[in-house]
């Protein structure tokens, strides 16, 4: 397993080269992807008023949800590593028609707190198995909250509650250009939470306590767009970065692998019905000292 300096790194060129894909499967994203999030936001019970954190909020759909749940006197903050993401949330949302939420991009492992620290709770959909130090960004998260402040996220389970997932990559893969390294072993990637007691240790690490951990079996519903889809999941996967770089024949070419590999899931004239096995984690901090676990100074 390589080391966290080196996993940061690739995390870094990985993103970059990987966010045009979301930008430009954004809206489609918000709406196909909204199972994902949902455990964590019934988890997280936001509440009117509070101020939220949204952890990995890529191009700031899950941070509009929030910012709605909390109403007009709360605020939704979302941070995230890529830049061009966060870039194309402010520009999705921008301040002047959504004055309670703000964007930030920054790397959660590396930073004391996030700015606007601190939240009444934090909120991540599908983020936390992709940091390359899950302990440091998790107590970055700790120390943002306030005393008795609450996490709620969603993470994939094992590649067998989620057999689709790999879809993308194995059909694409022949006809683009060499893939970014894949993950091993606890390295950041879909599965790298898949084992509850491992997503316990790391939390505890962090400072969390009352950690809860459930499964949670959700569908992704996409359209009978055999092409279309099989496009936004190349796009927003590994293999996204080679295909924008692969010809229009080797695109369509990696399209159509990719379609035949997710035919199973389709129904023809009603679409795609991809099954997903979740972990809803909950946890929180201390109700006395709250996220900080002693006064700089």
């Amino acid at each position: 397993m390589a080391d966290t300096a080196t996993l940061r790194a690739r995390n870094f060129a990985f993103w970059t080269q990987t966010a045009p894909g979301w930008v430009r499967h954004a809206d489609r994203q918000d709406e196909i992807g909204r199972p994902l999030g949902a455990a964590a936001m019934d988890g997280l019970r936001p509440r009117p008023g509070e101020r939220i954190l949204d952890v990995g909020c890529g191009c700031g759909g899950t941070t509009a949800e929030l910012a709605a749940a909390v109403g007009a006197g709360g605020e939704a903050v979302g941070v995230d590593l890529a830049e061009s993401m966060v870039t194309a949330a402010r520009e999705r949302f921008p301040r002047e028609r959504h004055p309670r939420l703000r964007f930030v991009t920054a790397d959660i492992e590396t930073i004391d707190a996030v700015p606007g620290a601190p939240f009444d709770a934090a909120f991540s959909r599908m983020t936390l198995m992709l940091l390359a130090d899950p302990v440091a960004g998790c107590t970055t998260i700790r120390r943002s909250l306030r005393p008795g402040g609450r996490l709620a996220a969603t993470v994939f389970r094992d590649g067998g509650a989620n057999p689709w997932l790999a879809a993308a990559m194995l059909g694409a893969a022949p006809h683009v250009r060499s893939l970014p390294p894949l993950p091993i072993g606890d390295e950041p990637g879909p599965f790298a939470f898949a084992d509850p007691a491992r997503v316990k240790r790391v939390l505890a690490a962090a400072g969390f306590g009352a950690i809860a951990i459930q499964p949670h079996e959700v569908t992704l519903d996409a359209p009978d767009e055999p092409g279309t889809v099989a496009e936004w999941l190349i796009e927003v996967g590994p293999a996204g970065a080679a295909y924008r770089a692969t010809a229009p024949s080797g695109q369509a070419s990696a399209r159509s692998s990719v379609a035949r590999l997710l035919a199973r899931y389709r129904t023809p004239g009603a679409g795609y019905h991809l099954p997903a096995g979740l972990w809803q984690i909950t946890a929180a901090t201390d109700p006395v000292r709250g996220g900080r676990r002693r006064r700089a100074g």
